[in-house]
């Protein structure tokens, strides 16, 4: 029998300054014991404080880069963060369907927490179309899922509904984030189709580095789908994390901005199981 480490494979934006996109998604596969592979849509020229600039990958070498790891090393799970333009959505879109990933988390990420924006008009309709039908859950926080709906989730009571709207455009599941709302809580809310919401809270930790918050959650859920765990189940696991290399990550100082959470506060060995 031969032993395989878990192996996730993060499809998503380059932060240079190492907060968010795959150097997030790579701290976090690492933190969680799994194994982790990139292919990358874009590189940013990014810090604490915002984004500078944005160039991007063209299709084929993100298709190059896809097939290059599934072939070889193989994928157990997949996160999906920025993806720019409308051929990229549809590279992905094809490389879930020929390799029939089973446990696929998409970040629709749009808006970066400087308020940059990440992606064109054009592909917000193709992304939906596309990605949404073929994905395990999607998460996006507030101003995401505004630009999805074309209307702002302004409060709490709204979270339920948008949740519903969002799985009514195709998604199995979504994850709601509400971490924009104020409040001493954060309020996320979780929708999977034909089951009862979930709603989980968690009190508000005081901090400015929050930067990356968004791409190491849906990370963290990929690893605990890749582990073996029900979608709630991996929902709740994941946020632990997160609420945890929040606090231990509040009181440090990383540049002159919103710094990164600290994903290393308790790493776990590699994962081996038997494949």
């Amino acid at each position: 029998m031969t032993q395989r480490y878990t192996r996730l494979l993060s499809i998503a934006g380059s932060d240079s300054g190492g907060g968010a996109g795959i150097q997030a998604d790579l701290k976090t596969f690492a933190a969680l014991g799994c194994y982790g592979m990139t292919a990358i849509t874009a590189i940013t020229a990014q810090n604490t404080c915002g984004v500078s600039g944005i160039h991007c990958v063209p299709p084929d070498m993100l298709a190059q880069q896809i097939e290059a790891v599934a072939n070889d090393i193989g994928v157990e799970a997949v996160k999906i963060g920025m993806l720019h333009d409308p051929e990229v959505v549809r590279v992905v879109a094809d490389a879930i369907r020929r390799h029939r990933w089973r446990h696929v988390v998409l970040d629709p990420v749009m808006v970066a927490a400087s308020g940059d924006r990440l992606i064109a008009d054009e592909t917000v309709s193709v992304l939906v179309r596309e990605l949404f039908p073929l994905v395990s859950v999607v998460t996006p926080n507030l101003d995401e899922a505004a630009l999805l709906l074309g209307f702002p989730v302004s409060s709490e009571a709204e979270l339920e509904s948008a949740a519903g709207k969002l799985v009514e455009l195709g998604a199995p599941a979504v994850l709601l984030k509400g971490g924009h709302l104020p409040g001493q809580q954060v309020v996320d809310i979780l929708l999977q189709a034909g089951r009862p919401v979930l709603r989980m809270a968690a009190p508000r930790i005081a901090t400015q580095n929050d930067h990356g918050t968004g791409c190491t959650l849906s990370s963290a859920i990929a690893c605990q789908l890749a582990l073996g765990h029900p979608l709630d189940e991996a929902v709740r696991l994941a946020r632990d994390y997160v609420y945890q290399a929040l606090a231990q990550g509040a009181g440090v100082r990383t540049g002159h901005g919103r710094g990164p959470l600290n994903h290393g506060f308790a790493p776990i060995p590699l994962n081996t199981g038997i494949g």
